[in-house]
């Protein structure tokens, strides 16, 4: 099939992607900067297909945030307070499950947990959390924390990055989300998240984990000071650790939203590198499986133009999402499964609902079974 190509820089590109070759970071950088979003787009959607077909995975999930306090003070973040904020909060074990289990009307899959960098809370008492969650909800997949919170823990209980993650896997974590990656580049974290692990020290902690055999999403932050050549640098530093361990399972593109930031200044992202960072990432990360359209962030109306731009994945119900609704985010706080389908639907794809690895779901009225 014949494509028209605007930008004469696509055309060399567009004949990689057809051959199935690999792309460099120069291609990456020419792909960020073309305006010719449809041949941008027909391209990430041949390698979406050639990947899934019209296969939209989902799941029925529900995020849970177990405290905002947090010892970094990011300029990126809305979410996180100090400990003496009267707004600042933190669930005891009991909350924590009671959350956990609040407002069911469908069986929930997985719980994403993640919170701030809190003073006091102890490793013994997440690997007490994991337990409890694991005890009451056996069923569900636990993933949990990102690097930026396994360095910390091993920093506050000096002990190994390793240990910590053995520690939390043996309490029943069964996987890490990629936030706190946010851009590589040492002169981008400088000002916005200085406070947290460097960009090396990230890829380390994931590379720890997919040796321990656990498996995690990556992340990339994009819209605030970074450059089209940070972006790239980021996605082909991802790639290169997949190509050592195979254990990223989905790419995340996430907007920066800087209200109630330090960076409220910034104007929010259009929706135009929205779906290009969509479109990039497919193209890029060939060794990353899925990509996914964030809806929480980008909205489900760009979510669904996202489906035929790269993405093959449109996240879950959620149910009660704190750190972006923090930073000025309008939609949603979750959405029902019946809501989930319709959009994929009438994006003209095919929804599977999927468990955190992808494997699918088959649901009754009130249960669920994953068809290994």
């Amino acid at each position: 099939m014949s494509v028209f190509v605007e930008d004469s820089r696509l055309k060399p590109i567009l004949e990689k992607v057809e051959a199935g070759t690999r792309l460099s970071y120069e291609d990456g950088v020419a792909l960020y900067r073309t305006p010719d979003i449809l041949a941008l787009g027909y391209m990430a959607n041949l390698v979406r297909e050639r990947l899934h077909g019209a296969t939209t995975y989902f799941n029925v999930n529900r995020h849970i945030n177990p405290t905002d306090v947090c010892v970094a003070s990011c300029r990126l973040c809305a979410f996180g307070k100090k400990a003496k904020d009267p707004k600042a909060y933190t669930m005891s074990l009991d909350q924590v499950l009671h959350v956990a289990g609040e407002g069911w009307s469908e069986a929930v899959t997985e719980f994403h947990i993640v919170g701030g960098l809190h003073p006091e809370l102890t490793l013994d008492w997440y690997c007490e959390m994991l337990r409890g969650l694991k005890q009451r909800f056996p069923q569900v997949h636990l993933k949990a924390f990102t690097m930026v919170e396994i360095g910390y823990l091993a920093q506050r209980t000096r002990i190994p990055v390793q240990e910590v993650l053995e520690r939390l896997r043996d309490a029943g974590m069964d996987s890490l989300p990629g936030g706190g990656a946010e851009i590589f580049c040492d002169r981008v974290r400088r000002i916005i998240c200085d406070h947290k692990i460097t960009g090396e020290e990230w890829l380390e902690t994931a590379r720890t984990a997919h040796r321990l055999g656990l498996h995690s999403n990556c992340t990339m932050l994009y819209g605030h000071i970074e450059t089209e050549e940070d972006r790239v640098d980021h996605l082909v530093k991802l790639r290169a650790l997949q190509d050592e361990t195979q254990g990223f399972v989905t790419f995340i593109p996430l907007a920066f939203h800087p209200d109630n930031t330090p960076l409220s200044h910034i104007p929010k992202t259009t929706g135009f590198l929205d779906i290009k960072s969509i479109a990039v990432a497919r193209l890029m990360l060939d060794n990353v499986p899925h990509i996914k359209a964030y809806w929480i962030m980008m909205t489900p109306k760009i979510a669904q133009i996202a489906l035929r731009f790269g993405a093959d994945d449109i996240d879950g119900t959620v149910v009660e999402e704190k750190i972006y609704h923090d930073a000025g985010a309008t939609t949603s706080q979750s959405l029902r499964r019946s809501e989930l389908l319709q959009l994929i639907r009438k994006a003209g794809r095919e929804p599977v609902e999927r468990d955190t690895l992808y494997r699918p779901v088959q649901r009754t009225e009130t249960t669920f079974t994953v068809l290994v």
